[in-house]
């Protein structure tokens, strides 16, 4: 493949025509980037083995990394789960479409591939409206984990998918930024109590007002990067991350903010090109500073961070910084959790201030 199509479409009404292009490019084996709500997905037909082969290719990502199954609606998941159990219809009910992902127990039909030959799959319902069209348009389910190339920071706009994908895949649908900019929250309810594999853009707080005794995936003390199964996307403890080292400052957050100026003005002292991952309330006395600095938004604004994080990350990478400095964000609920375990996914270093 020499080159990859690139439609602009729409994204609150796509044109049908650009839906059943991309839709007939699916059905023959094709490889189609779209965006969802979080980030753009890389989708193949679920049931081609042939195809999902492929996009493990293309993206360079091994094998024992689980897909998530997305379903144009809660009618499909009878073809991919061995039974629907209560839990997922009352989760369903509340927030498909939407970004939650659940794990259950995958039939026979559901190919080795996806599931990284565990007896689970993950599934979800996406509310964009590129997706649905999509979805719709297919008939079938669509596996699609995010278009990038394994470990970079996830694609929140078509030029990140083409900057990593061009050539490897045959078409991007180009519905402009996506709207959350981090994954979808994944909860594992094949187990007794639920338990959340990965934050991500469905809080936890929304998640215990249905379900009180979800339970969290603990933080391994090693590394997990190793050949067995992962029970879902995004469990590496070196994921999501940009091309220059990253250094991320945690702990008392009085004292982040002195700590990322001091760890600037050090990198600068060994001659290097620095960027800065910088909250607004940082950016004054940073760009006295001769770094390269990306904002975020304000610390106070999750939503606002969660959009920005993975195109500022990607930017500091254009500018070709030697080192990469970002602090934790301050809360860790909502969307914050996600935040915090994206950043630190990212680091090569971490800094824990007292």
């Amino acid at each position: 493949m020499s080159r990859t199509e690139v439609i602009r479409v729409d994204p609150q009404q796509p044109n049908p025509d650009d839906i059943a292009r991309a839709a007939g490019c699916l059905r023959d084996g094709g490889l189609v980037a779209f965006p969802t709500e979080t980030v753009y997905g890389l989708g193949v037909q679920a049931f081609d083995r042939d195809a999902v082969q492929r996009l493990f290719l293309a993206k360079g990502r091994p094998a024992n990394d689980p897909l998530i199954v997305h379903i144009a609606s809660f009618d499909q998941l009878s073809s991919l789960v061995a039974e629907v159990p209560d839990v997922a219809r009352t989760l369903a009910a509340r927030f498909w479409p939407g970004p939650l992902t659940l794990v259950m127990r995958r039939n026979a039909a559901v190919p080795q591939e996806i599931t990284a030959g565990l007896d689970t799959v993950a599934i979800r319902v996406p509310s964009h409206p590129i997706a649905r069209a999509l979805l719709e348009a297919v008939g079938l389910p669509i596996a699609a984990p995010s278009a990038n190339l394994f470990s970079r920071p996830s694609p929140t706009r078509a030029a990140h998918v083409l900057d990593d994908l061009n050539g490897r895949i045959e078409m991007i649908l180009d519905g402009g930024p996506t709207e959350v900019g981090v994954e979808s929250t994944v909860v594992d309810i094949t187990a007794d109590p639920p338990v959340m594999l990965r934050p991500g853009a469905t809080s936890a707080e929304a998640l215990r007002s249905v379900i009180p005794r979800l339970r969290f995936r603990a933080r391994p003390a090693v590394s997990t990067d190793v050949n067995e199964p992962m029970a879902s996307p995004g469990l590496l403890s070196k994921h999501y991350a940009p091309r220059a080292p990253l250094t991320l400052y945690c702990g008392n957050p009085a004292r982040l903010g002195r700590a990322l100026i001091e760890g600037a003005r050090r990198a600068l002292s060994l001659d290097l090109r620095v960027g800065i991952l910088a909250t607004a309330e940082d950016t004054t006395e940073l760009r006295a500073l001769p770094v390269v600095i990306a904002e975020l938004g304000s610390s106070l604004d999750a939503r606002q961070v969660a959009a920005r994080l993975y195109a500022a990350l990607r930017e500091l990478d254009d500018q070709r910084v030697d080192v990469i400095l970002a602090r934790d964000v301050a809360s860790q609920d909502g969307l914050g959790r996600a935040i915090s375990d994206r950043l630190q996914r990212a680091a090569t270093e971490t800094v824990r201030m007292a």
